[in-house]
C-alpha cells in the first residue's frame, strides 16, 4: 500500500459525496439497491465508532422527476425547486430507512451559499455538523434548491462537498462519480489511461476533461469533480475520485481511482467559502495605493481608497474588489450598504467620525472578512 492510500486508511472523518447518476435509474427515480449499496458500505466503515462519515449527496432533483410526470431534468428554475422539494422528502427517507438496517441515524442538512459565506451563518453551520457527528448521526447534506436562487446557489455539489470537508476539519474527501478516476482520455474509448496520482496542475494539464455526465440528471461532470478537488487539496484535504461501485477498494486504501494529494494547508475557515461559494452583489473599484494595501499588505480596506461603486448591495452582502483596470483583485464582506458609500469615498475615517458619528470610524471591509484573489 503506498503512502498516499494509507493516509486514506488513517483518515477518521471522512466527507462522502455521491451525485444523481450513482442513485436514480435512467428515468429520474431513486434506485433503493444503489442507495442500498453505498450506505452498506458506509455503515461498515463507520462501524468500529473510529471513524465519521458525512455523506454530501445530490438526487433530490433526480428524484422529483418521476412524481411530478417530469421525463427529464427541467431547465427553468422554478420547476427544479419543485422537483427538489418533492425529491428532498424521498431521498431523506431513503437514506433514513437505509441506515436505519445499521441501527444508524441520519439528519438532512440543506445548505447555500449564503448560508455559509456569512459569519454567524457559517459558525452554526459547523456546530450543527459538528454535534449530529458527535451524538452518532450521519449528516447528510445538499444544497437548498428548493429556496436557493441563482445568486445564492453553490452550482454543483461537487464543489458543495468540497467546501464541506474544509467545513467539517475532514481529513479525507470521497467523489464518486459514473467513472473509476480521471482519466488522460475519453474512457469510454480505447487507450485510455486512469491517471493514479496527481500531486498538482502539472500532473493534469495535459489531461483532456469533459463537461458533462453520461445519466444526464446531474448538473456536474468530471470538469467540476477536478475543480473540487484542486479546492479541497488547497485547503488541506486530500481526495478520492473514484466510481460509487469502487467505494469500497477505496476507503480500504487499495489502488482504484485517482488520489488528489494536499497542495496547500487549512486557511480560515470562512475564507474559503468567500472565495468559492459567495457571489458578488456589487463591486468597489480601489485606486492603486488601496490595491497595494489590500493584495501585499493583507489591510483592511478603508473609504480613502475607495473610487467608485458599482451594484447594489447591504451591509454584510460579498463585494468584489477591483483595481483601476477592472481585474477582480479580491473579495469581502462589505460593512456599508451601497447607498452610503458614495458620500464617503476618499474619506478619512477620522473626518468621517467627525462629521457623521462614531460609527463611520470603521473599514468598508476588515481584513477578517476579506480574501485576496490574485496576490
Amino acid at each position: 500500500m503506498t503512502v498516499a492510500r494509507q493516509q486514506v486508511v488513517q483518515a477518521r472523518r471522512i466527507v462522502v459525496k455521491v451525485g444523481s447518476s450513482s442513485l436514480t435509474t435512467a428515468s429520474g427515480g431513486l434506485d433503493a439497491d444503489r442507495v442500498d449499496a453505498l450506505v452498506d458500505v458506509l455503515a461498515k466503515v463507520r462501524s468500529g465508532g473510529e471513524k465519521e462519515i458525512v455523506l454530501v449527496s445530490s438526487g433530490a432533483i433526480a428524484a422529483g422527476l418521476a412524481p411530478l410526470g417530469l421525463a427529464r431534468r427541467p431547465k427553468d428554475l422554478a420547476r427544479q425547486q419543485a422537483a427538489a422539494s418533492v425529491g428532498q422528502g424521498l431521498l431523506v427517507a431513503r437514506y433514513t430507512a437505509s441506515f436505519a438496517r445499521y441501527g444508524v441515524r441520519v439528519g438532512q442538512v440543506l445548505l447555500t451559499g449564503d448560508d455559509t459565506s456569512r459569519r454567524a451563518h457559517y459558525r452554526n453551520a459547523y456546530r450543527t455538523l459538528d454535534q449530529l457527528l458527535a451524538m452518532g448521526a450521519v449528516p447528510v447534506i445538499n444544497e437548498n434548491d428548493t429556496v436557493a436562487t441563482d445568486e445564492i446557489r453553490f452550482g454543483d455539489n461537487d464543489r458543495l462537498a468540497a467546501l464541506v470537508a474544509h467545513l467539517v476539519r475532514a481529513d479525507l474527501l470521497v467523489l464518486l462519480s459514473d467513472v473509476d478516476g480521471l482519466y488522460d482520455g475519453d474512457p469510454a474509448k480505447p487507450g485510455a489511461t486512469r491517471v493514479d496520482e496527481v500531486r498538482g496542475p502539472a500532473d493534469i494539464a495535459h489531461v483532456q476533461i469533459g463537461s458533462a455526465g453520461r445519466a444526464g440528471v446531474g448538473t456536474g461532470g468530471m470538469v467540476t469533480k477536478v475543480e473540487a478537488a484542486r479546492i479541497a487539496t488547497a485547503a488541506g484535504v486530500p481526495v478520492v475520485l473514484t466510481s460509487a461501485v469502487s467505494v469500497a477498494d477505496a476507503l480500504a486504501g487499495r489502488a482504484t481511482g485517482t488520489y488528489f494529494h494536499r497542495t496547500g494547508r487549512r486557511s480560515a475557515d470562512r475564507l474559503l467559502w468567500l472565495a468559492h461559494a459567495s457571489t458578488p452583489r456589487g463591486a468597489l473599484v480601489l485606486d492603486d495605493g488601496a490595491v497595494r494595501a489590500v493584495v501585499e499588505g493583507r489591510k483592511s480596506l478603508l473609504p480613502a481608497g475607495i473610487a467608485a461603486v458599482e451594484g447594489e448591495f447591504t451591509a454584510g452582502d460579498p463585494v468584489e474588489l477591483r483595481d483601476a483596470a477592472g481585474r477582480p483583485v479580491a473579495r469581502g464582506l462589505v460593512n456599508f450598504d451601497a447607498k452610503e458609500l458614495p458620500r464617503l469615498l476618499g474619506r478619512s475615517t477620522r473626518d468621517l467620525a467627525q462629521e457623521l458619528g462614531p460609527a463611520y470610524e470603521r473599514e468598508v471591509v476588515h481584513r477578517d472578512d476579506l480574501v485576496v484573489l490574485h496576490p
